[in-house]
């Protein structure tokens, strides 16, 4: 496989051969001596002298090019022997672009073991969700990443460590199996192993004691989530406030807050933009959720993706090119859970934003679970498909055809004879929700850019795009304007982006 991606003047091109050498040596040689931190995340560079591994940004003097071999995961780096680097965290990189870019067998997987599939059920359940035996897994992830489901958990746990070593006063005991180690004598190897220090010295590296300190709020963790800029918060932020449900969500004090609903318990949220990074500010009722709630975060506000790459491709349309320009590195506001985005797409069916607002916010009042939240605000999660699904339809305040596609989708997601989540295959998502009373096109391919991550999900008979395409020259109608959109694949989700963005709708600012 190969892929060639504009990066201003340089083309970025990766090619598959094996894991020491699994990308563009050339291309790898250069970025690290440019210290880029365009490509942090999409390869590792292992110094053969030093037998330490660091991101292509590091700051250090560059080894030389003999002493460089080039890994594809940081898994890979720690089977081979290396220990992370000490100065540039390569373990605190945004994630590779590729798994959200992906629909495939190895991508898929990669989602899963980031939502904490493997810690959570093993690789047996990873093979399971996926629809693969055990041995096709590990091979295409050893083939591609040089890593097999394991090993890539187990460097997920050891950055989950470092983080809440360096970040909290909880006791080593409590962060090893917070982290998701089976054991304490694990956690401390593996600890030694990937880092060269000990918990206890990882600790006292802290500036200013800074781990010592008791948190404000008990299972409150304050932590930055790194991005590939640029990032142009607008529409990002805009979104998700503009479409807030009460009592789940809210804009305060410049960052959106939210419940989570998480495989141990549950979770509030805060994300708010800052230039260099999304600062986040997490409240768990379990800490073993802290790797799940992370990762959804970073799917929610798009946080793996490339600007650079995406905005290059919308570039080469000379209509597009000029709203790129004035405002690159929108991203695409997802979501933190599939199913709860699907029924609030239905509820939005033909009804304005208000509108969807207080359809959504009765069903929380009514059926959604409460919990308290020590900063006010917020006051339930989401209903659950199964709790949807056991509300009488005759008390949904709704049209009959609307409420028929509402008791359908979700007794289908209750039942488990459709599942909406990180592993979806895109193509068979999309087929099970158009056989579904009441699923066009624009239902499906909302769920399809926001709830399941397709980069390329494109709304050609949205009524905001067309009429953006008509004020700024392309075609207008849902036929000409998809063949005009070709060329903008695989990324036509962002270009949606740029083309509601001329629109004034609240959607497209950043609250203040």
């Amino acid at each position: 496989m190969q892929t060639g991606t504009q990066t201003g003047t340089q083309t970025r091109t990766r090619t598959r051969t094996q894991p020491g050498t699994h990308f563009d040596r050339e291309h790898c040689v250069r970025a690290v001596q440019s210290k880029d931190a365009r490509f942090d995340g999409w390869f590792f560079t292992a110094v053969l002298t030093t037998r330490i591994y660091c991101r292509p940004s590091c700051p250090v003097v560059p080894p030389k090019p003999e002493n460089m071999t080039f890994y594809p995961s940081a898994a890979a780096c720690q089977q081979a022997g290396f220990r992370a680097c000490k100065r540039c965290r390569p373990d605190t990189s945004p994630g590779s672009p590729e798994w959200n870019l992906r629909a495939d067998l190895v991508a898929r997987a990669m989602r899963l073991i980031a939502d904490g599939v493997v810690d959570r059920e093993g690789v047996p359940g990873l093979a399971t969700r996926l629809g693969y035996s055990t041995r096709q897994v590990e091979r295409q992830l050893l083939a591609e990443l040089g890593a097999g489901p394991l090993a890539l958990a187990r460097a997920q746990r050891a950055q989950t460590a470092r983080l809440l070593i360096e970040t909290t006063p909880l006791p080593m005991a409590e962060i090893a199996f917070a982290a998701g180690f089976s054991s304490i004598r694990t956690f401390n190897d593996t600890v030694r192993e990937v880092f060269a220090l000990s918990p206890s010295e990882l600790r006292a590296r802290v500036p200013g004691s800074r781990a010592a300190a008791a948190p404000g709020t008990p299972g409150t963790l304050a932590l930055r989530l790194p991005f590939r800029a640029p990032l142009n918060p607008d529409n990002l932020f805009g979104h998700l406030a503009a479409t807030a449900v009460p009592g789940v969500e809210e804009w305060r004090d410049g960052a959106y807050r939210r419940t989570l609903r998480l495989p141990y318990g549950h979770g509030i949220v805060a994300l708010g933009p800052r230039p260099d990074h999304i600062a986040c500010r997490l409240t768990l009722s379990d800490l073993r959720d802290l790797t799940v709630a992370i990762s959804r975060c970073r799917r929610l506000l798009d946080l793996d993706a490339d600007p650079v790459a995406v905005d290059g491709r919308l570039r080469t349309d000379p209509l597009l090119a000029p709203l790129v320009d004035r405002a690159p590195g929108r991203r695409v506001p997802r979501t933190v859970d599939e199913a709860e985005f699907a029924v609030r797409a239905v509820l939005g069916q033909q009804v304005s934003t208000a509108a969807a607002r207080t359809h959504a916010g009765r069903l929380v009042t009514a059926h959604g679970k409460p919990l308290d939240d020590p900063e006010g605000g917020l006051t339930h999660l989401f209903p659950s498909a199964e709790a949807l699904a056991a509300v009488d339809p005759e008390t949904l305040a709704m049209p009959r055809t609307r409420r028929t596609t509402f008791t359908t989708l979700v007794r289908r997601l209750a039942d488990g004879t459709l599942s909406l989540g990180v592993d979806s295959d895109w193509a068979e998502a999309r087929a099970r929700l158009l056989a579904l009373p009441g699923f066009g096109p624009w239902t499906v391919d909302v769920i399809a850019m926001r709830a399941l991550g397709d980069p390329d999900a494109f709304l050609p008979t949205d009524l905001g795009i067309r009429r953006a395409a008509g004020e700024l020259g392309l075609p207008s109608t849902p036929a000409a304007l998809t063949a005009r959109a070709e060329a903008w694949r695989p990324w036509r989700a962002y270009a949606v982006q740029y083309l509601w963005a001329t629109d004034s709708h609240p959607i497209n600012f950043l609250p203040v």
